[in-house]
């Protein structure tokens, strides 16, 4: 016998819950797809190249240290190149001067070891904890710890580049241009063999903070202090010289007004003393996408970087 025929009722209800479903399911395949492409590609560039984590760069029983903060991580390619010794890439991470840490930048060893190239990536003490000159000295401390063991690694000690983004970038400009932070170190010449500026902030503090044109500018206080005569000491447009090396800078085409006109004024103080360098402004780019970017093994920035430093790709 046959059941009456009734109105179903639930077969809309079922349908909903199939496109809710198929919905959820779209983007879940994407994010899969995503992760799994971008996996890949880092297996790919993680397998020719070692990582050696968490060194030390300063005593680890001195005065001061933070067993966090004075470390750093060396990349080096597994296989040898043919020209000996290789270049070395120190990298110096952004993040306001409050922020950031090397291994969120194992992409960057990644890929310079890579192509030939050893690079250290390292970590330095923050604010509130210290104040930018702080930061400063320890940059300087990963720069003599790489010229005494970076020809452990396969490294050559004469041959340091120093590169950095934002924050980074500039504590990077201050290593290659103030060599006083290497004479309190005992280092007679400073070290730094060129500079890789890659939407650098931080290259004239005391304009900007004398300025104060943008909204929370003084959140920076935290990071500089109140004393303009620290913002000066630690910008390093102030010590551009004819002994300041070659210099690769970049920005974004859509990065902030501050970063564009800085970095225009400190070309135009590179010019007066005869510096070489080499400016590009990537157009679309905003400041965030300046160091994703470097992702990508082909990005403009690694294809100049390679020549500049003189790797034997």
């Amino acid at each position: 016998m046959f059941a009456p025929t009734l109105p179903d009722t639930s077969m809309p209800r079922i349908f909903n819950m199939f496109i809710i479903r198929l919905l959820w399911q779209i983007p879940t395949g994407l994010f899969l797809v995503v992760v799994l492409f971008l996996s890949i590609n880092e297996y790919a560039a993680a397998r020719p190249s070692r990582r050696i984590k968490d060194i030390p760069y300063v005593a680890t029983n001195a005065s001061g240290t933070d067993a966090e903060r004075h470390l750093l991580d060396v990349y080096t390619p597994r296989k040898a190149t043919s020209a000996g010794k290789m270049p070395v890439v120190m990298f110096i991470h952004g993040g306001s001067w409050n922020s950031g840490s090397k291994n969120l930048y194992t992409f960057i060893g990644r890929r310079l070891a890579k192509q030939g190239v050893v690079a250290v990536i390292i970590n330095y003490r923050l604010s509130p904890a210290v104040l930018v000159p702080a930061m400063a000295d320890d940059c300087a401390e990963a720069v003599r710890w790489t010229t005494q063991h970076i020809a452990e690694y396969g490294g050559d000690p004469d041959r340091i580049f120093v590169m950095g983004h934002s924050a980074g970038a500039g504590l990077a400009a201050l290593l290659a241009t103030d060599s006083r932070l290497f004479a309190k170190l005992g280092i007679t010449k400073n070290p730094v063999k060129g500079a890789i500026l890659d939407d650098p902030a931080g290259l004239d503090m005391f304009d900007y903070l004398t300025r104060m044109e943008y909204p929370n500018d003084e959140q920076y206080l935290i990071s500089y202090g109140k004393d303009p005569a620290v913002w000066r000491s630690v910008s390093p447009m102030y010590f551009v010289s004819d002994a300041t090396p070659h210099m690769l800078l970049y920005t974004g085409g859509r990065t902030y007004p501050s970063i564009t006109s800085s970095s225009q004024r400190f070309i135009e103080r590179l010019k007066e003393h005869n510096v070489k360098y080499d400016y590009k402004v990537l157009p679309g780019k905003k400041h965030v996408a300046m160091v994703t970017q470097l992702f990508w093994q082909h990005n403009l920035i690694y294809q100049e970087l390679l020549t500049f430093v003189g790797a034997d790709k």
